[in-house]
């Protein structure tokens, strides 16, 4: 009688599998040619080099905020410059006071050509012109008070025919006082028989009279 012939089929997957693991696997390779040390002269320049690179980079970068900064800040200071010569253009300037003088008994108007020039100018310019006629009187009598009256009056001829819009002009008079000089001399007496006008430069605004609270 024959022995039976063994089936190896069965088997042979695990027959592979033990012949596999009776060898054992390759490590992987490595390239030495791509192989850097970390010391190596060239390394160190290079890390030290982009050190450099990136400090100089923030030092642009903090240098031109600076220079922004201070540009801002110079543009600043030229704009407040600016304003406040606007201001000081636009602040009102004192008064005009031109004065005029004249003979004993007379009201006829005679001026130099420069201060008739520039009082015409800023005359009709202005918003008010307030003329004070006064005289060299010592007591009050109704002729040193035409007199005045006559004087302002003649004042407000010229600069009406200067051009000078009548509706802006006020006129005043006082006969006898409010002397500049000393009204015994002779050349005081000139100097008090005047016209003084006053030229304003904004019109006066009319304050009104306070409010005092009882206790």
């Amino acid at each position: 009688m024959r022995p039976r012939p063994m089936l190896l089929t069965p088997m042979l997957p695990w027959l592979l599998l033990l012949g596999s693991c009776s060898t054992p696997p390759k490590p992987p390779t490595v390239d030495e040619s791509k192989k850097r040390p970390a010391n190596v002269a060239m390394a160190v320049d290079l890390q030290a080099c982009r050190s450099e690179l990136h400090n100089t980079r923030i030092l642009a970068g903090e240098a031109a905020r600076a220079a922004e900064t201070s540009a801002l800040i110079a543009q600043q200071a030229q704009q407040l410059a600016h304003r406040q010569a606007a201001a000081a253009d636009t602040k009102p300037q004192a008064n005009g006071v031109y004065t005029v003088h004249f003979d004993f008994g007379s009201a006829r108007v005679s001026l130099p050509p420069e201060m008739a020039a520039a009082l015409a100018d800023e005359a009709r310019e202005a918003p008010l012109v307030v003329l004070r006629g006064r005289t060299d009187g010592a007591t009050d009598s109704l002729g040193e008070s035409r007199i005045a009256r006559d004087r302002a009056a003649a004042v407000r001829d010229y600069l009406v025919a200067a051009g000078v819009d009548p509706a802006r002009i006020r006129a005043t008079h006082q006969p006898v006082g409010d002397h500049v000089a000393d009204n015994a001399t002779a050349s005081g007496r000139g100097f008090n028989r005047r016209v003084e006008i006053e030229v304003y430069r904004a019109t006066p605004v009319a304050m009104g009279a306070a409010v005092v609270a009882q206790p």
